[in-house]
């Protein structure tokens, strides 16, 4: 039994090809999703030919798409975004900020980026500045800045780091608001 078949798209497939393309594909990718679906046939000659005016439409959407792409990686050049989540004193989040959020706010600013276009390697779970991909395809990619802020005003950390001498012993330091003269002043 074939475990691939060639198949005539009927319509524009992402990840796949156009109208008019023959491709060659899983079996049950073609019986479970294509076939159902009729964005795809046996293929013909007379297929061939009556879907080559829809080929060449599908051809300049594509060559359109391609342009806005570009000039949306051009705009996305050197943007920063601040998110604010809620977050433990330590920074951790108690969510996360995913693709689908970093899509939602790019589109918010006037950048229409999908959440699959938006390539995270791990989920962000700490504040910090992180640098994201943005890859529309193998040579439309930019790199934009997300700073994760906390919600609320953090406690700032007074306390001092110890210091240590080259033996490793711990190095006291006289505390703070205390005056270093040891003798009373009741005069």
């Amino acid at each position: 039994m074939a475990r691939s078949v060639k198949l005539l798209l009927t319509d524009n497939v992402d990840n796949l090809g156009i109208v008019g393309d023959v491709v060659n594909v899983k079996l049950g990718y073609a019986r479970n999703f294509l076939l159902p679906r009729g964005l795809a046939t046996t293929p013909s000659d007379e297929l061939l030919a009556g879907l080559a005016e829809k080929r060449k439409q599908a051809e300049k959407e594509v060559a359109a798409l391609r342009k806005e792409r570009e000039a949306l990686i051009a705009r996305l050049e050197g943007i920063e975004i601040t998110m604010a989540r809620a977050c433990n004193d330590q920074g951790q989040l108690y969510g996360s900020v995913s693709q689908h959020d970093l899509a939602e706010a790019l589109t918010d600013l006037g950048f229409p980026v999908k959440a699959r276009e938006v390539r995270l390697s791990h989920t962000i779970k700490r504040l910090d500045v992180h640098e994201v991909l943005v890859r529309f395809d193998s040579d439309l990619e930019s790199t934009i800045k997300v700073h994760v802020i906390a919600d609320r005003a953090m406690e700032a950390d007074d306390k001092d780091e110890m210091e240590f001498d080259s033996e490793g012993e711990l190095i006291e330091k006289p505390a703070k608001g205390k005056s270093s003269k040891s003798g009373n002043s009741n005069a």
